[in-house]
């Protein structure tokens, strides 16, 4: 597998595994991206919105299946109790990727240092286009 195809194979990977873990947890791979944001940050506002692209209306019912999942709550901020504070559950992801990242470790363990060098520039460069490409399917 090489070039267009390996990065197609990789992002259909990538979106059938987040739809299993989606299934797994009951949330949507929104809700999984939205908690990858919290859990980065330690806790975020109602800014969440802007962060992820949605409505504060959306990220209100989002912020719901988060917490009947048990993946995240939200709480008064304690320097503005108008406003509420959203933070991942200790172990959000945990169970589920418990099993990913062990199997990645074997796999990157297979790759000298300069390899991985190279792949994680890869993977970095990859990142950089898809946002953009993300922006620019997006952009009002």
């Amino acid at each position: 597998m090489e070039g267009r195809d390996a990065g197609r194979e990789l992002s259909t990977a990538v979106v059938a595994f987040h739809e299993a873990v989606g299934a797994r947890l009951g949330v949507t791979a929104v809700d999984q991206r939205a908690l990858a944001v919290i859990a980065g940050a330690g806790s975020v506002s109602a800014d969440l919105a802007k962060e992820i692209g949605l409505t504060p209306g959306a990220v209100t019912g989002l912020v719901d299946r988060l917490e009947r999942a048990g993946l995240a709550h939200r709480a008064p901020d304690p320097a503005d109790r108008r406003r509420l504070v959203i933070t991942a559950a200790p172990g959000a992801f945990g169970k589920v990727f418990a099993g990913l990242d062990e199997a990645m470790a074997k796999l990157t363990a297979r790759y000298s240092p300069a390899e991985q060098a190279v792949i994680a520039d890869w993977v970095a460069g990859t990142v950089d286009v898809l946002r953009e490409q993300t922006r620019r399917l997006t952009k009002r």
